[in-house]
């Protein structure tokens, strides 16, 4: 019986297909950069500034313009550098914008999800700038930090995936179309 196929396997072909697809495509897709980021202190509170460029793909963008949330999220991670092991995260903060298209007022909408402030833009681009362009986030008491102890800065941004409306959540998943992640960008504290 060596000719024969097992029908009892072929539930599992759909999974098999879904595994094999996800093998095939790249884990996170590089749409989303971080161009500078620098940090300085201020009485005594370490603040970041950062210019990022943030590129859609179609399929989040379609999404966007049809009125579904978006959210952008900034992950800063403080580390403490050692000779011997490795470097041990210290701090790590996020910050999370929502972008949302509403069609009746023809705007784009930039929710600030950590302060609740929100921005209006007439265009796409103005809305996109407006997110890359971080001025004076508060990342660090100084007081936390040892002064002979060297540290690092780590800044990375993505589109959360998790965050979209439950209908969209497998389709991102399994498309690299939606996987929109910077790599991470470091400086010295």
């Amino acid at each position: 019986m060596h000719g024969c196929v097992n029908v009892a396997n072929w539930p599992l072909l759909p999974l098999w297909l879904l595994g094999m697809l996800l093998l095939t495509q790249p884990v996170w897709a590089a749409n989303f950069q971080i161009l500078h980021a620098e940090t300085q202190l201020h009485e005594g509170v370490y603040l970041v500034n950062a210019d990022m460029h943030f590129e859609l793909s179609a399929d989040s963008r379609e999404a966007l313009d049809n009125s579904v949330p978006l959210t952008v999220q900034l992950t800063f991670q403080v580390r403490r550098q050692r000779d011997w092991l490795w470097d041990q995260v210290i701090a790590s903060v996020q910050q999370r914008y929502q972008l949302q298209y509403h069609s009746l007022a023809q705007q784009y909408v930039v929710t600030n999800l950590n302060s609740h402030q929100r921005h209006s833009f007439p265009t796409y681009a103005a809305a996109m700038e407006y997110i890359g362009r971080l001025r004076g986030f508060p990342l660090l008491d100084q007081t936390l930090l040892d002064a002979d102890t060297r540290y690092q800065v780590r800044l990375r941004a993505e589109l959360d995936i998790h965050s979209l409306p439950a209908p969209l959540r497998p389709l991102a998943y399994v498309s690299r179309a939606w996987r929109l992640r910077s790599h991470w960008y470091s400086w010295m504290l």
